[in-house]
């Protein structure tokens, strides 16, 4: 069983920077960040396996970090540059493996936050 908490979320102007954090007990394996817009179906924003390789979708390339913080047991979510479509509520998710064959696919996932909204302004 794995237990997940999002926090840092809010409402920001585009263009400015965000950074989510999601407390993991345990913080293993593979882990991913998705998103879902209102009306739009939960898609896969960045993954982190086991390995600490990262996956990112196309949209978020460039502007996004996923890392996690062994430290703090937190797998973390750095937004920068933000654009209005990266709007949405934001799940951490998890699967108690060290890797998946598709990191961005929620149906790979097994453990899920409640979510957290990120609202981005124009």
């Amino acid at each position: 069983q794995v237990r997940l908490v999002e926090s840092g979320g809010g409402s920001v102007q585009a263009g400015d920077s965000l950074r989510l954090s999601c407390a993991a007990s345990p913080l293993t394996g593979a882990m991913g960040w998705f998103r879902q817009a209102p009306g739009k179906q939960r898609g896969g924003v960045a993954s982190i396996d086991g390995l600490s390789r990262t996956t990112y979708a196309p949209s978020v390339k460039g502007r996004f970090i996923i890392s996690k913080d062994v430290a703090k047991n937190t797998l973390d979510l750095e937004m920068n540059t933000l654009e209005p479509d990266d709007t949405g509520m934001y799940y951490c998710a998890a699967r108690g493996i060290q890797w998946i064959p598709r990191p961005l696919t929620p149906d790979e996932y097994t453990y899920w936050g409640q979510g957290i909204q990120v609202t981005v302004s124009s």
